[in-house]
């Protein structure tokens, strides 16, 4: 009886030569990765988890971005009609002038303009509403150049000192029910010297709107000449210089110099006046980051469950493995290596998805809109009506990292438990 040879199928040399390059824990913990066919639980909980790690991730880095979006928008509202850093001074008119000329030379300052800043009442008809009146005076086109743009009715220039006209906020205007030509009442309470009540009243006529999309601007602010509120409030308002300069992020520490230079106490900047906003939004960047990262927390827990299914279902080879020499460290290496292909690729496929996430936030929040036929910032409620994205590196970073990190720590129990077993032990029941 004649038995025919099955042919064996030799390696090649490459293949010989990336047995002998490979390192042995490598080479285990990627063969660990491609679960066979009897292990379809096993390799049905690792695909889950790379999932979860990578949809964890793609989520954190496209809300992160989309706050930054929403910071941003917010920033640039704010410093639509708020100076970069602001100077006390008195109202005096040829004193602040002359304070603005030497402003304006100091290094890094595009424009200085003299203010004077009350609060008060304003009336048209029956309605009245509290409001904040600021006076502005002539700071060069930079100064006036995000008030201008804000303008939905009328122009900055109707702003003559002596003509007696005043700009509201579109709100405040809707919440008076004025319109551009209208004539409204001034009331600004005034103690005297005696410390009585002496109330400062006059009318204006309106020049025209305007609208940043802020509460805090659109309903309460109004704007007329420096000369024209200094001449109803009296001098003694409180007024002094708006700075404004080339990079509005160096404000904290260009306001302290050029207040230095004139010598001048008390200078404020942006970041101080409205340090509430933003501690709001990085709160809210934090518990958004801390509950998202759980998402990823999660993930690694099934890599933790995956890799002790391979050590129990693995024991016996670990012994085997164990017997002819392969330390401990070794044997951790190689679930290190398991867990952290499976966590790591999750990451990588994350990464990529959030960053295209990301950068296209806003069309890819159109395209829903269109499928399901609703919209979510609508234009009647809302100022914004689409989806700002602000992508930054530093956030990819983190997220990416700490994502690496959880998922690494997720194979150390698993590793230590795999080198802790005993060759008899696990060899008796084979």
């Amino acid at each position: 009886m004649h038995i025919a040879e099955t042919p064996c199928r030799r390696p090649t040399v490459l293949q010989y030569a990336a047995m002998l390059l490979t390192p042995l824990p490598l080479g285990l913990g990627l063969r660990y990765v491609r679960a066979g066919r009897h292990q379809f639980l096993v390799s049905f909980i690792s695909w889950v988890s790379l999932l979860g790690v990578g949809l964890g991730v793609a989520a954190l880095i496209t809300i992160l971005s989309v706050m930054n979006g929403f910071e941003g928008e917010l920033r640039s509202r704010l410093l639509a009609l708020t100076a970069h850093a602001t100077l006390p001074a008195a109202a005096d008119g040829s004193q602040l002038a002359a304070l603005a000329a030497r402003a304006r030379n100091q290094p890094g300052v595009i424009a200085a303009q003299a203010f004077v800043e009350l609060q008060g009442l304003v009336s048209a008809g029956a309605e009245l509403a509290g409001f904040t009146l600021r006076g502005l005076g002539a700071g060069g086109a930079e100064a006036d150049a995000t008030l201008r743009s804000a303008m939905r009715e009328g122009t900055l220039e109707a702003l003559l000192p002596g003509s007696r006209r005043i700009v509201l906020g579109r709100a405040l205007a809707v919440q008076l029910g004025v319109a551009p030509g209208d004539t409204v009442t001034v009331l600004l309470p005034r103690t005297g010297d005696g410390g009585a009540l002496e109330p400062r009243i006059g009318s204006f006529t309106l020049a025209g709107t305007f609208e940043i999309g802020l509460a805090d601007h659109d309903a309460v602010l109004a704007v007329a000449a420096f000369d024209d509120v200094v001449a109803l409030a009296g001098e003694q308002a409180p007024a002094g210089l708006r700075l404004f300069f080339a990079d509005p992020f160096a404000a904290p520490q260009l306001a302290s110099r050029v207040a230095a230079a004139l010598g001048v106490s008390g200078a404020s900047d942006w970041t101080v006046e409205h340090a509430a906003y933003f501690r709001a939004i990085r709160l809210e960047k934090t518990m958004m980051t801390v509950i998202l990262l759980l998402i990823v927390a999660v993930a690694a827990f099934n890599i933790v469950a995956s890799l002790v299914m391979v050590v129990t279902e693995k024991s016996g080879d670990i012994a085997i493995l164990r017997t002819l020499g392969l330390s401990r460290a070794d044997v951790v290496g190689a679930f290190l290596v398991q867990g952290t292909v499976i966590g790591w690729a999750g990451v990588v496929a994350g990464v990529g998805l959030g960053v295209a996430l990301a950068r296209n936030a806003g069309a890819v929040a159109a395209g829903l809109e269109r499928l399901f036929g609703f919209t979510i910032f609508d234009a009647e409620v809302f100022y914004l009506t689409t989806i700002p994205s602000e992508l930054r590196l530093a956030d990819v970073v983190f997220v990416a990292g700490a994502a690496l990190t959880l998922t690494l720590l997720a194979t150390v129990y698993p590793a230590r438990r795999a080198a802790a077993t005993a060759p008899a032990e696990a060899l008796r029941y084979e």
